[in-house]
């Protein structure tokens, strides 16, 4: 039995371990140094540990650690990968734990493999030997990327937990609702030739002008008849973020392309936003069959929501201090929802400092983060 490490050495530990998930091959890496570590202090604190590889990945594996055998219980779950780095923008080495100003600097402290440290901690003085219902942790892989971990374990179904905590960086308030994201590249392919006898050629551009029209349509039909004012911004949101078409101003345009984004509230699924743009374009793939292909450009995200107003909610609301929130940006709660248990965000920075250079978890947070949650599975699998 190797003995289980203070916080801020699991935390050095942790940063010190590169766990990068990226779409592009060249960056991307396996997240095994990170499973290696959990697995081993998760087991010397007697909880059981299964290892699962996640399909479709390079190389990826979830780690579920339960403490408790049977139904109900608490689900503590996060992400073992960061976000890549801006190289020659940090202040530091981001692999290295730097305590300064009262904050500890390092990729992951914050978003987020610092949260599983924390558990660690709480769990050092939590009375094992009384729980009443199990206590699972979910470390997954590739939220930053597919969400492909999450998307495995939610299918696979092998444990049926009451309440759920997603660790992400929260300001420690909880969060029972967010936004989905969705991203697509609309391609219009048309017959290029010389600007001087249009009839010979398919302008790619006009086309696309044409396609932009029916999808600012569709922005206005979706912020017509979706709402929930709960949200900042309180419908659908579609971005048009890139459009590029054309190489010289005397030859026809053969080919245009445009890349939207578009942020679904709960009750809007991803499967069906798509079909809502495909259905606006049809008259014009029909008009020029062929011409028009839409596809994603990198793998979204549903949208999510729990209750505010339930028994978990509001107990968490009370032990935090903090009333249910709504947020913009996307995470794993709608898959790890699916499990049917209640399901919040929640967990120690901000989001502010997540995905940025200099990321850091100020250290206000490490104690008040291991008090909640010492609280919260005390409620869920002792009292």
């Amino acid at each position: 039995m190797t003995q289980i490490p203070d916080l801020k050495t699991s935390f050095t530990q942790l940063i010190a371990t590169p766990s990068i998930s990226a779409l592009e091959a060249e960056q991307d890496m396996s997240n095994q140094g990170v499973i290696d570590l959990l697995h081993t202090w998760f087991d010397d604190l007697g909880f059981q540990c299964k290892v699962q590889s996640v399909p479709n990945s390079r190389n990826k594996h979830n780690l579920i650690a339960s403490f408790g055998t049977g139904s109900g219980g608490l689900l503590l779950a996060g992400h073992t990968d960061t976000v890549p780095f801006d190289e020659g923008r940090w202040s530091q080495d981001p692999f290295t734990l730097t305590e300064k100003d009262n904050r500890w600097y390092g990729l992951g402290t914050c978003d987020m493999k610092g949260f599983f440290a924390l558990i660690i901690e709480a769990l050092k003085d939590m009375p094992l030997e009384k729980f009443k219902r199990p206590l699972h942790i979910l470390a997954s892989a590739d939220e930053e990327t597919t969400m492909n971990g999450a998307k495995a374990f939610a299918e696979a179904k092998s444990i049926s937990p009451d309440y759920a905590i997603i660790g992400e960086p929260t300001s420690l308030k909880p969060v029972y609702m967010h936004k989905g994201h969705l991203t697509q590249g609309i391609r219009v392919t048309g017959r290029s030739g010389h600007s001087s006898d249009p009839a010979k050629g398919l302008n790619a551009i006009e086309i696309m002008h044409q396609v932009m029209g029916q999808l600012l349509k569709l922005k206005q039909h979706l912020a017509d008849n979706y709402r929930e004012d709960a949200f900042s911004v309180p419908y659908p949101t579609m971005n048009f973020g890139h459009v590029h078409g054309g190489d010289a101003a005397n030859r026809i345009c053969g080919c245009c392309d445009l890349h939207i984004d578009i942020r679904p509230l709960p009750g809007l699924a991803l499967e069906e936003l798509e079909q809502l743009v495909l259905n606006y374009l049809e008259p014009i793939s029909s008009q020029h069959p062929g011409s028009i292909q839409v596809a994603p450009l990198y793998p979204g995200s549903e949208p999510f929501a729990d209750n505010a107003e339930s028994s978990w909610s509001k107990l968490v609301a009370e032990l935090s201090s903090s009333q249910p929130e709504v947020v913009n940006y996307a995470t794993e709660a709608p898959y790890i929802s699916k499990l049917g248990c209640q399901t919040l965000v929640l967990g120690p920075g901000s989001i502010e400092q997540a995905h940025q250079p200099d990321e850091f978890l100020d250290t206000a947070y490490l104690q008040q983060t291991v008090e909640l949650l010492k609280q919260l599975i005390y409620h869920a699998c002792i009292k």
